[in-house]
């Protein structure tokens, strides 16, 4: 029974460790592959300092082979000539190869190895972008039938979570008389961002302490991303995000926009959710009451096959 215990045990940590290293085999095939690239050049240029008495080895016999076609006295022809400097090149090539030889065949299995690395991770991303897209594609879908159902007022609703908020608001008459005046307002729930959604306050380059600044900044960096946007025809969020120096994100190499302005597949703008005046905070960036917001990007989805 304990025998059979061990064996499990040990077939669950073997299977383990190897999916653990199928797992990292693109690291590992790439670090084995510079590292072996290193060794290969340090072996390679060991080899040149052996390399001169091989040439020196060389010139010698064919100094011979000289001498000897311009003695007299020798019966040495043309065609002996011919047929011993053919051996000596010969063996001076089979010198060269097993001196060249351990750190050129190291050099290309590294080279393979990084390649290998590569292609496994780039496999990787073409799943992952292809299951992004089935997921994007079944929720556009979805959001499709809303609007098509219920219109585009609510399918906003549910996206953003909107509900009407009421507020009492002091106001004066023209006889200076003041009274309270209740009103409501939609208000979208300021939980409810998209996983693309950044914060852009004291921390984020291109802040500054006057609010209209902040607003003036925000406004010319959408717009210089909606000229890249027409001038290439298609736009990655992390070229966005680089435009405001935010770190650059896994999603953001699949994500963002298409201009196509005959088919378009999106809003065909890109659009930092400044203006989103259903949430409570943005009306108050706009309005200059805040210095900070939350920016959250119209990214079309994945976009890898649609360039």
């Amino acid at each position: 029974m304990k025998i059979n215990e061990i064996v499990k045990s040990a077939s669950r940590m073997a299977h383990k460790v190897g999916f653990k290293l199928k797992k990292h085999s693109p690291e590992i095939l790439v670090v084995t592959g510079v590292t072996g690239v290193v060794v290969s050049s340090v072996m390679a240029c060991k080899a040149t300092t052996k390399a001169g008495d091989i040439v020196a080895a060389h010139n010698e016999d064919m100094d011979k082979i000289h001498r000897a076609s311009e003695m007299q006295d020798v019966d040495y022809t043309a065609e002996d000539m011919k047929k011993d400097t053919a051996i000596v090149y010969a063996q001076t090539a089979v010198k060269f190869i097993k001196l060249y030889g351990p750190s050129v065949i190291l050099g290309a299995a590294s080279i393979a190895c990084i390649l290998g690395g590569h292609n496994i991770l780039r496999k990787r991303n073409v799943a992952l972008a292809a299951a992004y897209t089935a997921i994007d594609k079944g929720f556009k879908e979805y959001r499709g039938r809303v609007v098509e159902r219920f219109g585009e007022e609510l399918d906003k609703e549910l996206r953003y979570n909107i509900k009407a908020k009421e507020f009492e608001e002091t106001t004066t008459d023209s006889k200076g008389k003041e009274k309270t005046v209740k009103k409501t307002v939609s208000v979208a729930d300021p939980n409810e961002y998209s996983d693309y959604a950044r914060i852009f306050d004291n921390g984020s380059y291109g802040w500054s302490k006057d609010a209209e600044s902040n607003l003036i900044f925000l406004k010319q960096q959408q717009n210089w991303a909606n000229e890249v946007l027409q001038s290439k025809g298609h736009l990655f969020l992390n070229e966005v995000y680089d435009m405001l120096n935010i770190p650059r994100t896994k999603a953001g190499q699949v994500v963002g926009w298409i201009y196509d302005k005959e088919h378009p597949t999106g809003d065909n703008f890109v659009d930092f959710g400044i203006y989103n005046l259903n949430i409570e905070k943005a009306r108050d960036f706009v309005n200059g009451y805040e210095r900070s917001i939350i920016l959250d990007f119209n990214v079309d989805g994945p976009i890898l096959d649609m360039i």
